[in-house]
């Protein structure tokens, strides 16, 4: 019974962060755009023994040599191996583990600096508000991980000088750079650390105190130089910075993927982050620990990087999540003294381990296997999402209509892991393998504009599988050209497949609703 009294109020929150992020990362449908396509890139170099060089599922870039796949190759056959053991259910689990490991370990750092539970547990919060909506399944999440890594052995070196947490950063990096093109990130981390040393190996100097300078320096350039020749067991080698360097500086990536292009006030993650930059500006002002260069220089190259791109925005808040929980310690204490507040209640200890289980019981019910039995909302229902095209590709595959595919891009993902090489892709998230032209054809074609018919025609597209929630204009136009017979629709997706012309489908062909399907009624259009 010793131990009931150390578990206290304080300590409930770190662990209501954390199991709230496992719980809500466990909800998650896999969505279609990212996944998928690296599932079935994992699946290739399995079976083939080796990354492959060229694009071979799309018909309109087929041969296109596409290095980008040595970004993601670890990763990719790291999900592959976990889907083949045990389906989306595993998968998804891992993904949630990760993720909890990620917060957890910047809650630790930050405990470790605040020596406060409590605004260490708010600062993760904080984290993981900014970074929930980056929460799909998709190798980026183990970035995540090594992020914290990163961030937490800079912060324990500093406290304790071990070689060990320098190991960290080549280790880290090894897998870094062969799982995400994030991995330029990793190298920021140690980057301000060695600037923070050198600002303070100057003042050191300016001293005459050169043993303090040349000592600080060591250990954040021994990170940072480890970390640069660890990115060399790349496949690419030297060449890996062009991958980072294409996608921030792509028109055509910026204006088709809201995730790549700024943050705004319209969206869920700029709602968030727009706000909480201030917030947190307001509270490095205010806080009675005055802010050091490494946490000034993180804020302020971090938020840079969160205004320039969505997807900057939840590693504003993973960079950001210990050193807030240092100053909103330091803010709450010097409240609580000048106004003479008590320590705060511990709590009885066995009302307190009551709601630790409780909080277990809700992580074990939230577990993937568990999903199907549980009444979960439309949009969180099942472990695959309601907008991938799971019914309409397998029809696709036992009907196979003529010719090639124009598709919703994000459908393009999943056709490539389930109906390759039955069909290839016209385009699909691999938004910079594919031209500004061809994607300008896909934005005409999708909204239905004048000479549609005639784009389709030249890529030699008879069939089309369209999504009712983002093709609604070219389904209807589909509908009113005489020429497209709908074979097939469930909430998902319909397909249509292109008439002989002279043949008009409302002379020639009947409706027969005789197909159903998991997610309710779908339809055959039969002659």
């Amino acid at each position: 019974m010793k131990i009931m009294p150390r578990l206290t109020l304080g300590h409930l929150w770190p662990a209501t962060v954390l199991i709230g992020v496992f719980v809500l990362a466990n909800t998650y449908p896999i969505r279609p755009n990212d996944f998928w396509w690296h599932l079935a890139l994992g699946r290739q170099i399995v079976a083939a023994g080796r990354i492959p060089a060229v694009d071979v599922y799309s018909y309109t870039m087929t041969g296109q040599p596409y290095p980008s796949y040595q970004m993601f190759w670890l990763a990719d056959i790291g999900l592959y191996a976990l889907f083949s053991a045990g389906g989306p259910a595993l998968v998804i689990f891992a993904h949630s583990l990760l993720l909890t490991a990620a917060y957890g370990l910047l809650l630790w750092a930050g405990q470790r600096l605040a020596h406060d539970w409590r605004a260490a547990a708010l600062a993760t919060l904080f984290s993981a508000a900014l970074g929930f909506d980056a929460w799909n399944v998709r190798p980026q999440t183990l970035s995540f991980l090594l992020g914290a890594v990163f961030t937490l052995a800079i912060y324990s070196y500093r406290q304790r000088q071990r070689a060990l947490w320098l190991a960290c950063f080549p280790l880290g990096m090894l897998v870094w750079v062969n799982s995400h093109g994030s991995f330029p990130l990793g190298l920021a981390l140690p980057g301000i650390w060695l600037g923070e040393e050198a600002w303070r190996a100057w003042a050191a100097r300016a001293r005459n105190d050169r043993k303090t300078a040349l000592d600080g320096l060591r250990a954040p350039g021994i990170a940072l130089l480890a970390s640069l020749l660890a990115c060399l067991a790349n496949p690419r080698g030297l060449e890996l910075y062009r991958y980072p360097q294409a996608l921030l500086g792509d028109p055509t990536v910026q204006s088709l993927v809201t995730e790549w292009a700024p943050p705004s006030l319209s969206s869920l993650p700029g709602s968030l982050f727009i706000p909480g930059i201030f917030l947190a500006a307001v509270l490095l002002a205010v806080s009675p620990r005055r802010p050091d260069f490494f946490q000034l220089a993180t804020f302020a190259i971090f938020g840079l990087l969160g205004l320039h791109t969505t997807r900057g925005v939840a590693w504003f808040g993973l960079a950001m999540a210990p050193i807030l929980s240092v100053h909103l310690s330091g803010v709450v204490a010097r409240n609580a003294a000048s106004e003479k507040r008590p320590a705060p209640p511990a709590g009885a200890p066995i009302l307190n381990l009551v709601l630790l289980a409780l909080l277990a019981g809700l992580a074990l019910l939230s577990l993937p296997w568990f999903k199907e039995a549980l009444p979960y909302p439309g949009q969180k229902a099942g472990l695959i999402s309601k907008e991938t095209p799971v019914e309409a590709t397998r029809f696709l595959l036992n009907a196979r209509p003529p010719g090639e595919l124009f598709h919703e891009m994000g459908f393009g993902s999943y056709l490539i892991w389930a109906a390759f090489p039955n069909y290839r892709v016209f385009a699909d998230p691999r938004i910079e393998l594919y031209p500004g032209e061809l994607w300008r054809d896909y934005l005409l074609i999708s909204n239905a504009i004048p000479g549609w018919e005639e784009r389709l025609e030249r890529y030699g597209v008879h069939t089309l599988l369209l999504s009712p929630a983002r093709q609604a204009a070219l389904i209807q136009a589909a509908r009113d050209s005489g020429r497209w017979r709908l074979i097939y629709q469930d909430q998902a997706a319909l397909i249509f497949t292109r008439l002989p012309w002279g043949q008009n489908h409302r002379s020639t062909f009947s409706t027969l609703p005789v197909w159903e399907v998991a997610r309710g009624e779908g339809y055959i259009y039969l002659a």
